[in-house]
């Protein structure tokens, strides 16, 4: 019976979610997708109503499928219900289960940037470790994405062979619309001008500094999932040293609690409206800020930090990129062990 009322591509996601031991789980989803397909004839190959998968998802609580189908969707193994043969409309489906909808994130890459500390006659971002500009890294990494529809690059224009080389040797499949934005004065200038840069239809916007090339598409997508959510996200970890607060003179002033304080990265995922409205009260304001987030905690809106990798490191001088390397070093050892 599942066979003559189950489309293909609903067998092929539940046979891929079979084959990672998922056995319990499966059961659960296979009785939410019989629902959904038998609630009515006209879900079957049409779009779907937000309100139909939502009643559906609540009722699967009861079967325990609910955390495993929104992992699926948030980690994009329903990608191939989306399919233009299959014109199966799974986006109020996906957001219902807390995911994010395929190609509605703007991902804005960062690398303006001169590279003071590095001491390097070129900028930091486009030297080469493991053969590959630095910057390269990060712009591969978010074209793989399914949830990234387009790729701004904040660059000058002299630079743009590095990002454009890179863009020729991706697999077509992850090849999308390429945009180019102009570096400002300040970091916020450079943000600016990338998030004009973006189309208007996009649901969110991904700020990432290209000196971050050891980024993982998880912690980016969890980031992303939250930003949706709350409005505004930020990957992060918690600091492990003690921080202390210095007067003036150079004596402490206080020690800070360590189990309050994050070191915060990138990406950051704001939401387009929320994050115009913060750039016109840094306008208003004539205020300076030195991380993306920072806009919106300046309207006094909720900034949800998203824990990420301690990997995630910013490149910045010459003892960071021999840490690159072995994480890098670290990554292909992992990859042959698997």
């Amino acid at each position: 019976r599942l066979s003559l009322i189950t489309p293909p591509p609903i067998q092929f996601a539940m046979v891929s979610a079979w084959g990672k031991g998922a056995l319990a789980a499966v059961s659960g989803l296979t009785a939410c997708l019989l629902v959904m397909f038998n609630l009515s004839s006209e879900y079957r190959f049409k779009k779907l109503s937000v309100s139909a998968p939502v009643r559906v998802l609540r009722a699967s609580t009861r079967l325990g499928s609910l955390s495993h189908l929104s992992k699926m969707c948030q980690y994009g193994q329903l990608s191939a219900l989306r399919a233009p043969e299959n014109r199966l409309n799974l986006r109020a489906f996906c957001q219902a289960a807390g995911g994010v909808d395929e190609g509605s994130v703007s991902a804005i890459i960062l690398a303006g940037g001169v590279g003071k500390r590095m001491g390097a006659p070129i900028p930091k971002q486009y030297i080469k470790v493991e053969g590959k500009p630095i910057a390269s890294y990060s712009l591969e990494m978010f074209a793989k994405m399914p949830e990234v529809g387009e790729l701004v690059v904040v660059c000058l224009e002299e630079w743009q062979y590095i990002f454009e080389e890179a863009y020729k040797n991706l697999p077509d499949d992850y090849k999308k619309p390429l945009i180019w934005a102009r570096p400002g004065g300040e970091r916020q200038d450079s943000v600016y001008n990338g998030f004009k840069a973006t189309r208007k239809d996009a649901s969110l916007v991904a700020i990432h500094d290209s000196a971050r090339p050891l980024v993982n598409a998880q912690d980016a997508r969890n980031c992303m999932i939250d930003g949706v959510k709350d409005g505004a996200a930020v990957l992060g970890v918690p600091v492990k040293p003690t921080i202390k607060e210095v007067n003036d003179d150079g004596t402490v002033c206080k020690t800070l609690v360590r189990s309050r304080l994050w070191e915060v990265q990138t990406p950051q995922c704001i939401k387009p409206a929320l994050l115009e409205e913060g750039f016109q009260a840094v306008k208003e304001n004539n205020l300076e800020v030195t991380d993306d987030v920072s806009i919106i905690e300046a309207i006094g809106k909720p900034v949800r930090i998203t824990k990420g990798s301690y990997t995630n490191i910013k490149v910045t001088t010459p003892d960071d990129m021999a840490v690159m390397e072995r994480f890098l070093a670290d990554q292909k050892s992992e990859s042959v062990a698997a």
